[in-house]
């Protein structure tokens, strides 16, 4: 597929996905139909090449979500930095719902607050039909969400940012509940206690972790069980494969992959003449530098090649693909466009076969990414462990 032909291919989607959204439809039918309705189930383990199908419910550990969710993590700034319509975001939401998404991520160091608020407003009209998360951890005054440097998770801020979590996102609990960064200065099981208390009140019904040391995570799980780790994972950072994802699949532990579209860049939207604004953070990432690009670009035709092959769009390949890994993989796709949500959910209608699979995961394997997913000083946050009790 030329370039050409690929780019007018997306511009026609977003068009007629605009209409589409715009309620020319009712939800469940017409040319997209509700992607997430159909209930297809994973087929029992066999030998033959039979085709693989997300499944549109999935668990992290015993808590049960659509097979895919929608991250609120932009929706009060994009990675442009320009503000999106606020109407415009809860349209987002509430559409996702319309179309079979239930759960729905964010987190107090999104906005900050901001975000929180948005999606307590968007859900307003079926709250106890979904499944909402947040996370504590960053440094996030409590009355005026000013960004603070460093990281906090004592017991007694967890309790006093839970209760401003509860009135922006407007509800009486919190069905998942992340530590969004391992605070090193706080035992994870005081973190674990202060979470048992707030699931004792009915504030909290699980909880998880983001970007933690492994012996962390299992502490943790020992202390209070995990029902979900969310990290970055994607075609474009397949870091968790060596270790993360293992001791989740032992301890029985479901995933959640931020951005599992690679920041944009396996949806086809980047290429090497993109330029980044100033604030936006990807203009900090190297493997964005524009000779890290130039390489990693390889990966990025992989995927169009696929969605040739597939009749379908290089976000949907990506999306599929990580839900082909492994059953409790969870991905939350976040954007501020509704085209792009409405493309993003059809990822459960792509399937492979195990010899798709297998060919398509030696591909993406054999192109080794260049330059690192964050900067430095932000990396520093990840994969700590926290203080011994």
């Amino acid at each position: 597929m030329t370039k050409t032909v690929f780019d007018e291919q997306r511009r026609k989607f977003i068009n007629t996905s605009v209409v589409l959204a715009s309620g020319a439809i009712v939800a469940g039918s017409g040319i997209l139909g509700s992607a997430l309705a159909k209930e297809p189930s994973l087929p029992a383990h066999s030998s033959s090449d039979t085709s693989s199908q997300p499944t549109s419910r999935r668990k992290l550990g015993q808590l049960e979500v659509s097979g895919l969710g929608l991250g609120v993590q932009n929706m009060a700034r994009t990675y442009q930095t320009t503000i999106p319509a606020r109407p415009e975001m809860i349209q987002i939401i509430r559409t996702a719902y319309e179309r079979g998404i239930t759960f729905f991520d964010t987190a107090e160091a999104y906005g900050p607050h901001e975000c929180e608020r948005i999606l307590g407003e968007a859900i307003t009209p079926f709250r106890d039909k979904i499944v909402i998360t947040s996370k504590f951890g960053w440094n996030i005054d409590l009355k005026t969400g000013e960004r603070l440097p460093g990281l906090i998770s004592r017991p007694a801020h967890i309790r006093l940012a839970v209760e401003g979590m509860l009135k922006r996102l407007r509800t009486d609990r919190i069905d998942l509940l992340y530590q969004h960064r391992v605070d090193p200065q706080v035992p994870i099981e005081d973190v674990a206690g202060a979470i048992k208390d707030l699931m004792t009140q009915g504030k909290v019904l699980h909880w998880g972790l983001s970007e933690m040391g492994l012996n962390t995570l299992r502490r943790a799980h020992a202390e209070l069980p995990v029902s979900a780790v969310q990290s970055e994972y994607s075609m474009f950072w397949r870091g968790p494969e060596k270790e993360v994802l293992p001791l989740c699949q032992e301890l029985g532990i479901g995933f959640v992959p931020w951005s599992p579209l690679g920041v944009g860049f396996l949806t086809g939207a980047i290429d090497q003449k993109t330029s980044f604004a100033d604030g936006d953070f990807r203009k900090t990432e190297s493997r964005f530098s524009p000779e890290n690009r130039a390489h990693n670009l390889a990966l990025v035709q992989v995927v169009k090649h696929w969605a040739e092959r597939k009749e379908t769009t290089p976000a949907r390949i990506a999306l599929a693909w990580l839900m082909a890994q492994k059953p409790w993989i969870v991905p939350i796709p976040g954007t501020t466009q509704m085209a792009h949500m409405l493309d993003n959910i059809g990822a459960t209608e792509v399937a492979f076969s195990h010899t798709e699979l297998a060919t398509l995961n030696q591909e993406v394997a054999a192109i080794k990414i260049q330059g690192e997913r964050l900067p430095p000083a932000v990396a520093a946050f990840s994969g700590v462990e926290a203080a011994m009790k």
